[in-house]
Parts: C-alpha cells; structure tokens; sequence
C-alpha cells in the first residue's frame, strides 16, 4: 500500500516527480524556446525564404528595374524567352561540361588522395593538414592565385613551361575560350579536392579490417579487393560527394567571376553567370529570376538522377 502511494504522489498532492514537470513549467519552457527561436526563424524567412518566394513572382512580370514601378504580367514569356535563347543553351553546354569534367576529376584525384592518406605513414595527421590548405583557401583569393599563374605575361606557368622546353613562347591560357574554360577547372579541381579526398576517407576508414583480412585469405589482388570490399563500402561517400559536387559545379559563379568575368568571347559563361549578367548588368530582372528557377529545376533533376543510378550500382555490387 505504502508503495502505490509513493507512486502516485502527484495525483495525491504530493511533490511532482522531477521526470514530470508540472503543465505550467512546460508552458514556461516552451514561451522560452519560442521567443529564443524567434531570431532564427525571422533570419531565415528574410535571408532565405523571402527571396524564393519573391524571385518566383518576379519572374512572371517583366521587370527592368530594381526600383520599376510599372511591371507588367507576362506569364511565363519569361521562361519561353530563355529556354528560345540560343545563349541559354551555349551557356548550359558550358556548365554541363564544367559540371561533368570538374566532378569527374575531383572524384579520381580525391579517391587517390584519400586512400594514400588512409595508408600507414609516420606523421600522416601533418599529410592530413597539408592536404586540406587549398580548401581552405577562400575560393576568391585562390581564383586570384590562379589567375596569376596563367598570366599571359608574367605567369609562373609560362615561365615553369618555358624552362623546361615544353613551350617556346608563353601563352595566354585565359586568352581562348576553350583552353580557359579549361583552366578554370584545373583551379576549381585543385581547391576542391580536398574536400572529396576527407569525404571518401572517412568512408575508408569505416571498413572493418577484418574484411580486407578475408580478402587475403581468399587470395584477392588488389583490383578484385578494391571492386569487391573497398567500392561498394564507399558508395554511400560517393553518393554525399557526387550530389554535392553537382549541385555546387552546376551553379559555379564566384571563381568564375573571378578569373574570367564569363570572357573571353563568353568561354566561360556558365548558366549562373548569364543569370547574373541578365539580372544586373542588362537589367532583365524577370528574365534573370526565370533563369534562376531553371537551374533550381536541372539541379533537382541532376541530383535525381544520380541517386537513382548511384542506388542500382549499389544494389548490383551487393
């Protein structure tokens, strides 16, 4: 009896149970959490939330200035006008291209560089620190370094080439289209590297060893080894890493901007960029806020996409 009594303290007038608190204490708290939120929530809506809604309604009306007035409803004449433009088109087989080449190369390098930082080496955290410099270089100071490198003029890269007879004269590496569009990818590839490289190994290093010691038993060379244990434990890096590379890939614009300004003869003007000149330098603001959209949709599709292929190479690895 004295047992049931202790139990049901609260339902007889005693002290609460300190698992329990009363409704009132629970309503303090959650006045509190409320009002502590409130901050975040406002940031969020003003930084993230009104300008998707507000970029969507402005691309349904032609406006051509940020203080216009007068703003026209025009339906999606905006949408029709960019997916008619043949620049749209040049631009987004620039970004797939830089999208396609940049990720496929961080993807190899990183792999690389992750399974040689996973290896046994006496001061491997010093290799793990050097290794993570160029991302952690701001994209704009390394988008300068790079553009100083392949100066046309005093460039170390002209100079290194030049020294070691492999060219005779320097060359303008930004001066053409297709070799800048080029170089703007090796730039991007070497700052982002890194960061593919630390995804994949913290997939390697979440391999038990016990299955590369069954691997062994079983004889297996390390192609089979690496096709049979090492991949399908790293397809769900790969996955975070493809995902993230694409959808950060597809809507390059400050390195970009950087090295190149989109030139020379629009080489380098990928899908973002064309939405920045349209919007701010031509001052199409409707355009530019359909244009947005658009790559909102292909980057959503992208994604899809990879992780519907991603899954079936999972499922026949297994």
């Amino acid at each position: 009896m004295s047992v049931v009594s202790a139990e049901n303290t609260d339902t007889l007038g005693g002290s609460p149970s300190p698992g329990n608190p009363p409704r009132r204490r629970r309503e303090k708290q959650g006045r509190l959490a409320f009002w502590l939120l409130l901050p975040a929530a406002v940031a969020v809506f003003g930084v993230i939330i009104y300008p998707i809604i507000r970029t969507l309604f402005i691309s349904f009306f032609e406006v051509t200035s940020a203080l216009a007035t007068d703003t026209p409803f025009v339906g999606i004449d905006n949408y029709v006008h960019v997916l008619t433009s043949v620049s749209f088109w040049d631009s987004m087989g620039r970004t797939l291209y830089f999208t396609i080449v940049s990720t496929a190369l961080e993807l190899t390098f990183g792999l690389i560089v992750a399974g040689l930082l996973n290896a046994k080496l006496k001061a491997r955290w010093l290799f793990r620190a050097i290794v993570v410099i160029p991302w952690a270089i701001p994209t704009i100071v390394n988008a300068a370094m790079w553009k100083g490198i392949f100066n046309a003029q005093y460039g170390s890269l002209n100079a290194l080439l030049t020294q070691l007879g492999i060219i005779d004269e320097y060359q303008a590496w930004l001066g053409d289209p297709t070799t800048a569009l080029n170089m703007v990818i090796l730039a991007d590839v070497w700052k982002t590297t890194p960061l593919v490289a630390f995804f994949l190994l913290a997939g390697l290093t979440s391999i038990p060893p016990e299955l590369y010691e069954a691997a062994k038993l079983d004889r297996a060379r390390w192609p089979r080894i690496f096709r049979s244990v090492v991949l399908p434990m790293l397809v769900p890096s790969i996955s975070i890493v493809l995902v993230l590379r694409t959808v950060e890939a597809f809507k390059v614009f400050d390195i970009i901007y950087a090295m190149t300004r989109g030139g020379p003869a629009n080489g380098t003007q990928t899908v973002a960029y064309y939405a920045y000149t349209t919007a701010f330098s031509d001052q199409n603001f409707g355009v530019g806020s359909a244009l947005s959209y658009i790559i909102v949709v292909v980057i959503l599709a992208l994604s899809a996409i990879y992780l519907r292929l991603l899954r079936r190479s999972e499922m026949s690895l297994l």
